[in-house]
């Protein structure tokens, strides 16, 4: 992205006496977005039901909307830049809300994906700039807050996202799931129409970088269609290995495309800062354990179980209250202790949560395990976005929360598909083994970032790298 000259601004953003209700509002905004992964979730055995779906065409249902909402974020914050992160931010909102109602009103696989699609869509435009706004109102102290309140509302969202499907799934429908976001969304539009602060808009140099955006949504279409696919036709095929590597020379054309275009969506070297690689890194992982969670969750209660939409929803109450509480309390902490050690805590306690439905697939420990997996996500959560957004320049807050979000939505792809596979036995069976092969795959994967953040995490916060 073209990077701006220090804008006075962005000083005043700082003292908006408005700040905390746009925070909010925006938090509002982005609760949406992660709802809709969620939320989703607990209604996928009913619209497999209804709609005729197969496994494959299930998880996309995750998967769609996750993958244009990461593939198309940096292209979104790109956009901010260009045409001012106030009308993208509105714009994102319509669209979505939009799309919503259209996804609702779905009555087949087909018009559902492109629904899905769509939300993807303006879910991309809407989140990197209303980071890019929290960023930019609040400095020092009060932004490691601000930050620990949008991490809050993602991670204890995404749990409540749960409770709310399971409610509307089993009274309404679960078309609903998708209609509650269109009154709204129409109201939070017009209250951020009103308190949004208007901003003279830079004149940026070139254009959207549409070619890099197509390169790295395919390549990664390539890479999660392979995860996808594996659970069916294994995972050394040659077909697979084929997806991996389309993907692997995909991902590495967007680099050079990156490096060599006169208007890139992203500065490659900022990618790499070990502060924002770091947090990054967190994040992916830290929602791609969460997704898991939740598919294992819902499947294993309604599918193994035989639980209602409702009932199931209601299991997910400690969760979302563990994951907010693991939240919380990191953004108290971290301050005081700096994030290398909570970066480390974090994964391990998300680790033995995962390891207990793993010993014992009852349903007294799949809830107990997911709540203290739950905290240490969301403690994740927390130390990703204060490691990767804390310490980045005023100019760098749109590229750093479009990279942050972009692999926020790469995790749940990703997260969707891998365990979508290694679960495949029990989501189209009668075994548990599925089941449990998922939860012990989580754990590993949670411990061994564990062992990867304290090497990674910085000890102290660096001052910025400009």
């Amino acid at each position: 992205m073209t990077h701006q000259a220090h804008d006075p601004s962005t000083r005043q953003d700082a003292r908006n006496p408005l700040r905390w209700r746009i925070l909010g509002l925006l938090g509002l905004a982005q609760l949406m977005l992660i709802l809709d992964v969620t939320v989703v979730a607990i209604a996928l055995p009913h619209i497999e039901a209804d709609l005729g779906l197969s496994r494959q065409a299930v998880t996309w249902t995750v998967s769609a909307y996750t993958l244009t909402f990461g593939g198309l974020m940096l292209l979104g914050g790109r956009a901010a830049d260009l045409f001012g992160a106030r009308r993208v931010v509105l714009a994102g909102l319509l669209v979505f809300t939009a799309a919503s109602l259209v996804t609702g009103l779905a009555g087949a696989g087909g018009l559902l994906l492109a629904g899905r699609i769509a939300q993807g869509l303006g879910a991309a435009l809407l989140s990197p700039s209303a980071l890019s706004f929290v960023v930019s109102l609040f400095d020092g102290e009060e932004r490691n807050k601000a930050l620990g309140v949008w991490s809050a509302l993602g991670g204890g969202g995404a749990a409540l996202g749960v409770l709310l499907g399971g409610a509307l799934t089993a009274g309404p429908g679960w078309p609903w799931v998708f209609y509650v976001n269109v009154p709204i969304g129409l109201a939070v539009a017009a209250a951020l129409a009103r308190t949004l602060p208007r901003r003279e808009v830079p004149r940026a140099r070139g254009g959207l970088d549409l070619l890099g955006a197509l390169l790295v949504t395919a390549s990664s279409g390539s890479l999660i269609y392979a995860l996808i696919r594996a659970g069916d036709h294994g995972w050394l095929t040659v077909a697979t290995g084929l997806l991996v590597l389309l993907a692997a020379v995909g991902y590495l054309a967007f680099v050079i495309r990156q490096r060599t275009a006169a208007s890139p969506m992203m500065d490659v070297a900022l990618l790499v800062r070990r502060t924002v690689a770091t947090g990054t890194f967190l994040i992916l992982v830290a929602t791609a354990l969460m997704i898991a969670v939740f598919f294992l969750g819902t499947f294993y209660f309604q599918h193994a179980r035989g639980y209602g939409a409702l009932r199931t929803g209601l299991l997910f109450l400690p969760v979302a209250a563990a994951t907010m509480l693991g939240a919380d309390l990191t953004g108290r902490a971290i301050a005081r202790t700096g994030a290398r050690p909570l970066a480390v805590v974090g994964p391990l306690v998300a680790a033995a949560g995962m390891a207990l439905p793993a010993l014992s697939m009852h349903p007294a420990t799949v809830v107990a395990g997911t709540a203290i997996a739950g905290a240490g996500t969301g403690a994740m959560f927390v130390v990703a976005s204060a490691t990767a957004l804390g310490q980045v320049a005023p100019h760098e807050a749109g590229i750093a929360s479009g990279i942050v979000s972009t692999f926020h939505e790469f995790g749940a792809s990703i997260g969707a598909a891998v365990i979508s596979s290694v679960a495949a036995a029990s989501l189209v069976g009668d075994t548990l083994d599925g089941f449990t092969h998922g939860f012990v795959l989580a754990a590993v994967a949670a411990a061994v970032t564990a062992a990867a953040a304290a090497a990674l995490t910085p000890g102290r916060p660096a001052s910025y790298n400009v």
